[in-house]
């Protein structure tokens, strides 16, 4: 099931790109849906019958594409241990009869929203500072995981962590063209050349930072 929810995923979004690259392919004044069916999986996949770690572990490979190596960074383990792991969560969802529905009600919701965030910061920092290859960083993963932070926000505009996710990101994000130098060694904050800055992601994220304080 995981792998046909990937698949239309993916058919989707090369839709839309086709869409948002021909202007001609959109009647006046309509929009892209933004619908995002990586999200709804990622709520899919984090069940209420596996702890916090074993649904952010499951969804990270499932949903975020990273592999058990880089899981396994991420929680500060070897991969032996985080395939181990993952296994026995496969298992232990297997036996406590677990399906693939969506939440029912605000509760579950907001319990599932809580592995969601974690999966979504973890693919970000994957993204950010990269755990293997020679580019320090994944624009790919971190524009992804944005892209998905926004819709949780959407969806939880009243959840103060999901407007401080994406904050953080916003603000991270804003500063990648400037934390490298010409021959990829990380530039210090107090050197980077802040025209490189991108000012419209760090309103947003000074703008989201606001928002989550008043909500708390």
């Amino acid at each position: 099931m995981v792998d046909l929810l990937r698949a239309e995923r993916a058919r989707a979004r090369r839709e839309r790109e086709v869409v948002v690259a021909d202007p001609a392919l959109r009647g006046p004044g309509a929009s892209v849906s933004e619908v995002d069916d990586g999200l709804a999986l990622s709520f899919l996949c984090c069940h209420p019958s596996l702890s916090v770690t074993s649904q952010v572990a499951l969804t990270l490979r499932a949903v975020g594409g990273l592999t058990t190596a880089q899981i396994a960074h991420a929680h500060g383990v070897d991969e032996a241990t985080m395939g181990t792991r993952i296994g026995r969560a496969e298992r232990r969802s297997a036996e406590a009869g677990a399906r693939f529905t969506l939440p029912v009600g605000d509760r579950d919701r907001a319990a599932r929203a809580v592995a969601v965030m974690r999966v979504l910061y973890l693919v970000f920092n994957e993204g950010c500072t990269a755990s293997a290859g020679e580019e320090l960083s994944r624009v790919d993963l971190m524009a992804e995981a944005i892209r998905s932070a926004r819709m949780l926000r959407a969806a939880l505009p009243e959840e103060a962590e999901a407007a401080g996710l994406l904050a953080m990101m916003l603000l991270l994000w804003s500063r990648r063209a400037a934390r490298t130098g010409a021959d990829g060694v990380l530039v210090p904050l107090e050197e980077q050349d802040r025209s490189l800055w991108d000012v419209e992601a760090i309103e947003e994220g000074r703008y989201l930072l606001e928002r989550a304080d008043r909500l708390r």
